[in-house]
């Protein structure tokens, strides 16, 4: 199924672009379905550059946008509705049928200033137990992992508490790029200054500063 090295596989969920990323509501929905198509691109790109990621298995609702990220190397599969942990589970059981011997890390797709120097120390820390990384605010998750016998994602509002109650360990690296997800305005402003992927970049150059704007228009 992969063909890189390594012993993980990252588990990427993708929602379909165009209903990605509701609260950057100061941009209309074909800007922000530009930005959730560009971060996971990156995403993809970066995890094929980590050291010891095997490869990346995508679960997502578009077919047509999946194509687009297995053209740049990801392997595909079908979300099969039911949430974002139930799409996580299905990725895993799937990957777990083709690849029983790599480990499975479920990460975030809206991580666009993630570098692999950050993602590859993560998983450097990774131990035999489930663990996650938190979100730069504390309170959401980034990435989780487990073995397949115990994987187990608690993603959603709470979800590092959630994960640290279900007996997950935190990891307790900086990271600041893995750490920095994108859920608002604020998130995105962070993101740029650690500094995005090539493709969110040029999409933040065609939409211009964020400064000022109001839903749906430019100033």
């Amino acid at each position: 199924m992969f063909t890189r090295p390594g012993s993980f596989a990252v588990l990427l969920p993708v929602k379909s672009p165009g209903t990605g990323k509701s609260r950057l509501s100061i941009l209309p929905d074909p800007e922000r379905a530009l930005l959730a198509a560009a971060f996971a691109t990156d995403v993809v790109d970066v995890c094929l550059r980590t050291d010891h990621v095997a490869g990346v298995l995508v679960v997502s609702d578009d077919a047509g946008f999946a194509a687009t990220l297995a053209a740049r190397g990801a392997h595909t599969c079908a979300d099969p509705g039911g949430g974002l942990n139930a799409a996580l589970r299905h990725g895993a059981a799937f990957l777990g049928d083709e690849r029983p011997d790599l480990r499975p890390v479920a990460l975030c797709a809206d991580l666009p200033a993630l570098v692999p120097a950050d993602l590859a120390a993560a998983l450097a820390d990774v131990p035999s137990a489930p663990c996650f990384v938190a979100d730069a605010d504390a309170t959401g998750t980034t990435l989780y992992s487990a073995s397949y016998e115990d994987f187990d994602p608690r993603f959603g509002a709470g979800s590092a508490s959630a994960h640290a109650d279900s007996g997950a360990r935190a990891l307790g690296g900086e990271w600041p790029t893995l750490r920095r997800d994108v859920d608002d305005v604020a998130g995105l402003e962070a993101a740029i200054r650690l500094g995005v992927g090539p493709c969110s970049a040029e999409v933040l150059r065609r939409i211009g500063p964020l400064h000022g704007r109001r839903k749906g228009r430019t100033p």
